[in-house]
Parts: structure tokens; C-alpha cells; sequence
């Protein structure tokens, strides 16, 4: 806002011509208006944020002021709450982006996060431009928007955010979500940065997900097992009718084996759309098997073939049986892209596999102690992790450290940490839908038999698994991604 000596010098400037400095009064009176009462936008205090946003911290202050599901224990599963409606109505607002997007939509209930990365990747190293989108992110919340491996810069979050705001704000009352506001700023940001394809995982379910508004290439369904079931259902049959909510009429689907309630799920849904479903290991020939030798160590391969491809013997970058699943996933899908005109090259796609890393999925992030983080959030991906360890890792005895949400499928979770742990220490992720780490701790006990240890925070968890443990020995952190995230972290530190 200008002040007095700088009203005197515009004064000076121009004179003494009546209207002259008629105009120059309003001027300077539209200038102190604008300055004492910016366009605001509601702050999670409730404190006013001013539009433009100039700062990241403040663009993500005003993301996070949004309303987010991601932290909240009880939410009504329904098409208000999860609204296409309104997700195609801020997209209608922003020019409609996904509708210029080029795409492979990826759901299940374990696994998206590998298969996306895995396929991306290959197309990268083809030489395609590749937007992956992905959630949760494990440190920075840039990780879910990433173009050929590169996080979304802080300016250019920041710019979207701006683009997006004035139009929430239009939307009055019926306000679009942390995650569909997320959502579509991928998909501005990929259609401005003109990329090839955009490989897609969807946040939860797949019917009532805002992801689920693009018409992609091909869809891929990793394993679907019981997760989030006060909003999806608790039958692996009810997961998989919502996870069949992606299909699209005529647009190719490709799964991996599936128990037979849900793959028949998936089935009869394929069918109603009129559309073919490919399963690897039934109608894709598709194989794998866990070795181990004194010079690769232990690993996994797999082999895939069509009336298109063959890769044979393919080392599988991420640790686990469960990751040879995903990876023959992603070969199927790639493999399905040769069909829509995209240029692969075998050779420079078994290369781009072969750099895959992926943080958070059995990854070893200290040495001494050895310490394990895995972002295992369900039965399954305990079962899978628990027998991964055994497989990859030699050791004497594992502590593990447990944390999850208060709404996942816990007894399948603690049946695992039964048969795998040594020792457990319950603890909480910082967010609001952990469960009681005490209340974790006497079911575990009730159903083992076995003591188990409680600690308030991660940091004190950490201390009393570092004093229970002597050089053969591991320790694995998991629960959920939220845990896996704060421990990185921490040991960062």
C-alpha cells in the first residue's frame, strides 16, 4: 500500500490537472482497498490466506486445510462423499484435462505402487515422456507426482495450487477434496508438460475414485485381498465389485491371479461391460520362480509371453513373490501398449526394469542395527512380507516394530506377526486414524500367548528395539506407510 510521501510524489508527478488527479486518487484508493482486504481463502486455523499464494508453505498449508480423507478413521463411503459429480465439475472448470490425457489406470488392494513404477519406468527407458501418479508418499508429498522419475518442483505445486484455488472457492459449499484437488493438478500438470502417458494408481477403491473419471488404454488389477473394509466392504467379493468400478467398455483389462471369489468378481464385471479380461498365469503365459546362487544372491524371476512379447528369465528388481506378481503385471501391460501404437523396444525395457528401486518396500535403510521398513498395511502384504524376510534376509531374531490404521484388517495383520516376529513394539504413526497402540498390544497378547511391548512414540520404539537387539538380528518397521514415512525420518536425522 502506497504512503504519504509516495502519494506526494505521484501528485508532484502529475501536476495539478483536475482530472489527472482524480484518476490518481481512485487509483491509489483501489490500491489501498486491495491491500486491506485481500481474496482470501479459509487457512486450517481458521486465519485467512491470501490469494495469490506466494510461498510453498503456504501452498501446502492451504492443501492440507482441505478436507482429507486419507486422515480420518470414519468416513461414509457414498457418491457424495466420494463424488465424481464434483471431481468432473472442478475438472470441467480447469479445461477438462483428463480428457487430454493418454492412460493406464492401475487398482488392488496391494501392489498398485510397484506395478505403476515398475511400468513406468520401462516406458521411460523407451524413450517415452511418463507421468506417474501415485499414493500415499512416504516423505514429501511431491513423490505422487513425478514425470520420467522427477518429482514435481515446489514452484510448480505451488503455481497449480494457485490455478486451482479461485475455482474450489467458486464451488461454494460443496468443496472439492485434499485428494481431488491432488488429482487434478497431476492431470494439468501432466497435459502441460506434454507427456506420452500417464500411468495411473488409484487412491482407494476404484468405482467412487476420483482417478476414475479418465478413459485409460488398458487397466491393471493387482491382488485384492481385505483393506479398508468400513468403506469398501468386508468380503473380498464386495473389495473387488468396487475395485471393478475402473472397467471400462472395450478398454482392455489385464489382472494378476486372483482368489476365485474375487477374480470371479472381476469376471462377471469384464463381461457386463463387454470387455476382455486377461489374467496373468491363466490366459497370459506367465511363470516365476525364487532362486538363490553365490553370485546374484537371492531373487526372483519371472517369464512372460504373448503373440507380441518374450521376456524370459527377467530378474525382478523388488524383493519378494509378491513383487513377481506385480512385475508380470507390468510386462502385461506394457505389452498391451504395443497395441495403441507406443514404440517398445524389449531390450531398453528389461534395462529399465532392472533400475528399479523403491523406497519404503522392503527397504534396508540402516546397517548397524539392521533396520527394515515395509509399508505392509494389510493381512496379505504381512503374510507376503513376513515370508519375504525369510526368503532374502538372513538373521538371527526379528523385532518388529507394528503401527496401522484403527480401520484395517487387523487380526489377519497380528495372525502374521504371530508367526513371523521374535519380539513386537506396538507404537502410533503420527495420524489421526492410528490405532491405540495399547489396544493393539492386548489382542496381540490374547491371541499369541506372547508378551509384547508398548511405546508411545516411534522415536522410543526405535530406542527399545536398538537395546533389544545384538548383531545377527533385525529389525523391521510396518503397519502402514504413514510409519514407514515418519521412520525414514527419524533415522534421516
Amino acid at each position: 500500500m502506497p504512503g504519504i510521501s509516495e502519494i506526494l510524489c505521484i501528485f508532484t508527478a502529475y501536476g495539478r490537472n483536475p482530472l489527472t488527479n482524480t484518476i490518481t486518487v481512485w487509483y491509489i484508493l483501489g490500491v489501498m482497498a486491495t491491500s486491506i482486504s485481500p481474496k482470501t481463502s479459509p487457512g486450517k486455523s481458521g486465519r485467512a490466506l491470501r490469494l495469490p499464494i506466494r510461498t510453498y508453505d503456504a501452498a501446502l498449508r492451504y492443501l492440507f486445510a482441505q478436507t482429507d480423507y486419507e486422515r480420518m478413521l470414519r468416513v461414509r463411503y457414498n457418491s457424495d462423499t466420494f463424488s465424481l459429480v464434483r471431481m468432473r465439475s472442478l475438472l470441467k472448470r480447469l479445461g477438462d484435462p483428463h480428457k487430454k490425457l493418454r492412460s493406464v489406470h492401475i487398482a488392488g488392494t496391494k501392489g498398485k505402487g510397484s506395478t505403476a513404477t515398475m511400468l513406468s519406468a520401462m516406458l521411460h527407458s523407451c524413450g517415452h515422456k511418463v507421468g506417474l501418479y501415485t499414493s500415499p508418499h512416504l516423505m514429501d508429498i511431491r513423490e505422487r507426482i513425478q514425470i520420467n522419475g522427477e518429482l514435481i518442483t515446489r514452484a510448480a505445486l505451488t503455481r497449480y495450487i494457485n490455478k486451482v484455488a479461485p475455482h474450489v472457492k467458486q464451488m461454494g459449499d460443496d468443496k472439492p477434496t485434499f485428494f481431488e484437488i491432488f488429482t487434478a493438478i497431476a492431470f494439468m500438470y501432466f497435459v502441460d508438460e506434454e507427456i506420452d502417458v500417464a500411468v495411473l494408481e488409484t487412491g482407494l477403491g476404484g468405482r467412487l475414485d476420483s482417478t476414475n473419471v479418465v478413459k485409460p488404454m488398458v487397466v491393471g488389477f493387482t491382488n485384492i485381498s481385505l483393506d479398508h473394509i468400513h468403506q469398501l466392504g468386508d468380503t473380498v467379493e464386495a473389495i473387488a465389485g468396487e475395485k471393478a468400478g475402473i472397467l471400462k467398455r472395450g478398454v482392455p483389462a489385464v489382472s494378476v491371479r486372483q482368489v476365485p471369489a474375487a477374480e470371479a468378481v472381476l469376471v462377471k464385471a469384464a463381461k457386463k461391460v463387454d470387455t476382455p479380461l486377461l489374467i496373468t498365469g491363466k490366459n497370459i503365459d506367465f511363470s516365476y520362480r525364487f532362486e538363490s546362487s553365490r553370485e546374484t544372491g537371492p531373487q526372483t524371476r519371472v517369464c512372460l509371453t504373448t503373440s507380441r512379447s518374450k521376456f524370459e528369465h527377467l530378474p525382478v528388481p523388488l524383493m519378494g513373490e509378491h513383487q513377481a506378481l506385480n512385475c508380470g503385471l507390468a510386462l502385461a501391460l506394457l505389452d498391451q501398449l504395443k497395441d495403441h501404437g507406443f514404440d517398445i523396444d524389449d531390450a531398453a525395457a528389461i534395462e529399465g526394469l532392472s533400475r528399479v528401486s523403491l523406497p519404503g518396500r522392503m527397504e534396508l535403510i540402516r546397517e548397524n542395527p539392521r533396520i527394515l521398513v515395509d509399508g505392509a498395511h494389510n493381512g496379505a502384504s504381512m503374510e507376503a512380507l513376513m515370508r519375504s524376510v525369510g526368503q532374502y534376509i538372513h538373521y538371527d531374531s526379528m523385532v518388529v516394530i507394528f503401527g496401522c490404521a484403527g480401520d484395517k484388517e487387523i487380526p489377519g495383520m497380528l495372525g502374521q506377526l504371530m508367526r513371523g516376529a521374535d519380539k513386537v513394539i506396538f507404537t502410533a504413526s503420527d495420524n489421526p486414524r492410528a490405532a491405540d497402540p495399547a489396544d493393539l498390544a492386548q489382542r496381540y497378547e490374547e491371541r499369541s500367548g506372547k508378551p509384547a511391548q508398548i511405546a508411545p512414540t516411534l522415536a522410543e520404539a526405535v530406542r527399545i528395539a536398538n537395546n533389544a537387539v545384538t548383531r545377527g538380528d533385525i529389525i523391521c518397521i510396518t503397519g502402514s506407510f504413514y510409519l514407514v514415512g515418519e521412520a525414514k525420518k527419524l533415522l534421516e536425522k
